[in-house]
C-alpha cells in the first residue's frame, strides 16, 4: 500500500533560488513574530483564573464590566488549550485524582469572579455622585399607590413611633437588601411602596417564621412557595433566599395586580388570599356595595395589611414627624453574587471571605446545612468589601473546601446505627440532620455526613435537588387487641390509663372524640407493646371479659401496619368482623367502632 501512494504521488515541484530564499526569510519573520507574540501581554479579557488573583480594583472593575456568561466566554477564548493525555488510561488516571480540591488540582475554579445580579454588565463606581446619595430619596420619588387615612393607620403610626429601637434594628437589616428590592421593583416599573412589604412582613428578617409556617422576608408558606419555583429541600430553602424570594414576591404582587387592577386589592390578596378577596368583592357586589380595599369585609389582619404599610411609607417620609431617624443607605449595591462551582463548607467560606458567620448566614438564608452544595446553590452573596478577598483566598486555599457529603439510607435504621455506619457520633447525626429524639430514619432517606478519604466527590445535582429525609416513629413492635367493654361501658380516658396509652392513640385507633366514651357491650381496639400484660384487663370495676382455657389459646393473626416490623398481632378467637356501636360523646353525637364477638385472651 506503501509502494503504491509513493508511486501514484505526484512529482516533486523544483525550486528556484529566488523562491527559496523568499520562504527562508517568511519563516524566519514568522518565528521572532511568534517570540514576541509569547512574550507580550495576552489581548482581550483576562482568563477567570487570572481574574482571581487580580488587585480589588481590577477585580470590580472586570466583575462590573462583564456579565458571568461573557466572562466564561472570555476565560475560554484566551486561555491556552491544555495538552491532551497520552493515552485514555492517562486521562481516567487524572480524573480519579481530582478529588474536588481545586488549590490542588488546578482543574477548574471553585468560584468564579463576583457581579450584581441584576446589572451585571454595568460597572459599579462607588465615587460616583450617585452612588453616594440616599437611597431613601430614590424609594420616595418612586411612591405611587395612593393613600390612606385612616383610624387603623395612625394606631400603626402610633405603634412605629413609640418603639424607636425596634425601627433602628428593622432599617438596619433592610440596609443590607433595601438596594437590590428597589433596583428590581423599578425595573419592573412597580411602585416603591412594595420594596417598604418586608418591613410589614417579616421586620426584613429573611430568617423569619411566621406561626402559619410562612417563611423569609416576603413570607411564603410551602404551597405559593412551590407555585413560584421556591426550591424546598433538607439542603435550601429558597423562600428565604434573598434574590429568588424578592423575584418570586414581585412575580406574585404583579399576577394579583393584573388580576384586580388595584395594588391594594394585591396586597390584600397577598395576604389572605385571592380567593378570599374576590369572594368579599362579589358580596359587596351583590349587595350593591363599593367594591374598593376600605369597603370590604376582609379578616382583621388584612383589613390592616395595607393601613400598616401607609404608616411605614409615611415614617419614610417624614420621619423627623415621629422622631425617628432613618440610617442613610447607599444607593449602590450592599452584596455581591459569588457564582459556586464546587461544594464548599458555610464555615469555610465565611472565613475565606472574612465575613462574621452571622453576616453569612444573613445573606444567605436559605442555607439549612453546615455545607452549601455547588449543584444545588447557583451563587453566595458576599458584602461588595468581600467578594473579590474571598475569590482569591478561596483560589489560595490549601486544603478541602468541603468535609461533607451525604450518605443514601438503604433500609430503615436507628440514628445510632447510622452513625456508627458512617464514623461520627449519634449526637452529631442527629443535630445536623434534625432528627428528633425516638424516631427511626427511613429507608430511601438522605443524611448529611463527613467526607470520608474514599467519598471526596461533589454532590450531584440530582441528589442536591430532590434529596428527602423520612422519619417514623421508634416504637416496640404492637399487637392488636380487641378488648369488649363491660356493662357500666367505660370512656376514651379511663381505657387509655389503664392500658397506659395516650387519649389521643386510643381515639384515633377507634375513630372516636378524645372525650368520647365506649358504650356496654362495644370493642375497643387497641395497640400494644407484645411485653404488655393483658392481665391489666380484668384490673378494672367494668371488668372486660377474657376468654379462658382452649378459647384462649386458639388466636388468630392479623396483618396491620406497623413502624418497626410492619405487622400487627390482632389476639382473637376469629378474624375480627365489623359492627357498629353507639360511642357516647358529650355532645351526644353516635360514633362508631370495630365490633368483634371475641374477647381478649388471657395469656
Amino acid at each position: 500500500m506503501e509502494e503504491h501512494v509513493l508511486n501514484t504521488a505526484a512529482p516533486p515541484t523544483r525550486l528556484s533560488l529566488p523562491t527559496v530564499l523568499s520562504l527562508a526569510l517568511a519563516l524566519t519573520l514568522a518565528a521572532c513574530s511568534t517570540v514576541d507574540l509569547a512574550s507580550a501581554p495576552p489581548a482581550g479579557p483576562a482568563p477567570v483564573v487570572a481574574a482571581a488573583v487580580q488587585p480589588a480594583e481590577a477585580a470590580s472593575a472586570s466583575a462590573a464590566t462583564a456579565s458571568p456568561q461573557a466572562v466564561a466566554v472570555a476565560a475560554a477564548g484566551s486561555a491556552s488549550a491544555p495538552a491532551a493525555p497520552a493515552s485514555d488510561a492517562e486521562a481516567m488516571d487524572a480524573d480519579d485524582e481530582d478529588d474536588g480540591d481545586t488549590a490542588k488540582t488546578g482543574s477548574a475554579p471553585a468560584v468564579l469572579p463576583p457581579y450584581d445580579p441584576l446589572q451585571p454588565d454595568t460597572r459599579v463606581n462607588l465615587d460616583d455622585s450617585a452612588a453616594r446619595s440616599d437611597l431613601w430619596h430614590r424609594v420616595r420619588d418612586g411612591f405611587a399607590i395612593p393613600d390612606m387615612d385612616t383610624p387603623a393607620v395612625k394606631q400603626w403610626e402610633q405603634w412605629y413611633s413609640s418603639r424607636p429601637d425596634y425601627v433602628a434594628r428593622m432599617t438596619a437589616r433592610g440596609a443590607r437588601y433595601l438596594y437590590h428590592i428597589t433596583q428590581e421593583v423599578e425595573r419592573r416599573h412597580m411602585p416603591t411602596e412594595l420594596a417598604l412589604l418586608p418591613f410589614t412582613e417579616s421586620a426584613f428578617n429573611p430568617q423569619a417564621m411566621s406561626v402559619a409556617k410562612a417563611s423569609g422576608m416576603w413570607q411564603f408558606v410551602s404551597a405559593t412557595g412551590k407555585d413560584f419555583d421556591l426550591k424546598q429541600n433538607i439542603f435550601r430553602d429558597d423562600r428565604r433566599d434573598v434574590l429568588s424570594s424578592t423575584r418570586a414576591a414581585l412575580d406574585y404582587l404583579q399576577r394579583l395586580h393584573d388580576m384586580f387592577g388595584d395594588w391594594q386589592l394585591a396586597l390584600a390578596a397577598y395576604n389572605c388570599g385571592q380567593g378570599n378577596v374576590q369572594r368579599a368583592i362579589a358580596r359587596n357586589q351583590k349587595r350593591g356595595l363599593p367594591t374598593d380595599y376600605a369597603s370590604l369585609n376582609l379578616p382583621r389582619e388584612t383589613s390592616e395589611y395595607v393601613p400598616k404599610l401607609q404608616a411605614v411609607k409615611n415614617i419614610v417620609l417624614h420621619p423627623e414627624a415621629y422622631s425617628l431617624t432613618l440610617p442613610p443607605v447607599g444607593n449602590h449595591p450592599y452584596f455581591l453574587s459569588v457564582p459556586i462551582e464546587r461544594d464548599i463548607d458555610v464555615d469555610t467560606a465565611a472565613k475565606l471571605a472574612n465575613v462574621p458567620i452571622d453576616e453569612f448566614r444573613m445573606l444567605n438564608p436559605q442555607l439549612d446545612k453546615p455545607v452549601i452544595l455547588a449543584a444545588g446553590t447557583p451563587q453566595v452573596l458576599l458584602p461588595y468589601d468581600n467578594a473579590d478577598d474571598f475569590v482569591r483566598a478561596v483560589k489560595a486555599h490549601p486544603g478541602a473546601l468541603a468535609t461533607w457529603t451525604v450518605y443514601s439510607v438503604g433500609k430503615t435504621i436507628r440514628p445510632a446505627d447510622a452513625a456508627k455506619l458512617v464514623g461520627m457520633s449519634e449526637t452529631e447525626l442527629r443535630e445536623v440532620n434534625h432528627i428528633p429524639a425516638r424516631m427511626l430514619v427511613k429507608a430511601g432517606s438522605t443524611l448529611l455526613v463527613p467526607r470520608s478519604a474514599q467519598h471526596k466527590a461533589d454532590v450531584s445535582e440530582t441528589v442536591a435537588d430532590s434529596a428527602a429525609i423520612s422519619l417514623a416513629p421508634d416504637l416496640p413492635p404492637t399487637r392488636r387487641v380487641n378488648m369488649r367493654v363491660g356493662k357500666g361501658g367505660e370512656t376514651v380516658a379511663s381505657v387509655a390509663r389503664r392500658w397506659r396509652v395516650s387519649t389521643t392513640q386510643v381515639a384515633a385507633w377507634n375513630h372516636v372524640s378524645a372525650s368520647g366514651k365506649f358504650a356496654a357491650g362495644s370493642t375497643a381496639v387497641l395497640f400494644l407493646p407484645r411485653s404488655t400484660s393483658l392481665a391489666r384487663a380484668s384490673s378494672h370495676p367494668a371488668a372486660t371479659r377474657v376468654a379462658k382455657g382452649k378459647a384462649a389459646a386458639r388466636t388468630h393473626v392479623a396483618q396491620a401496619p406497623n413502624a418497626r416490623s410492619g405487622t400487627h398481632v390482632a389476639t382473637s378467637k376469629a378474624p375480627p368482623r365489623k359492627g357498629k356501636a353507639v360511642v357516647a360523646h358529650k355532645g351526644g353525637t353516635p360514633g362508631k367502632t370495630v365490633v368483634t364477638k371475641t374477647r381478649v385472651a388471657q395469656p
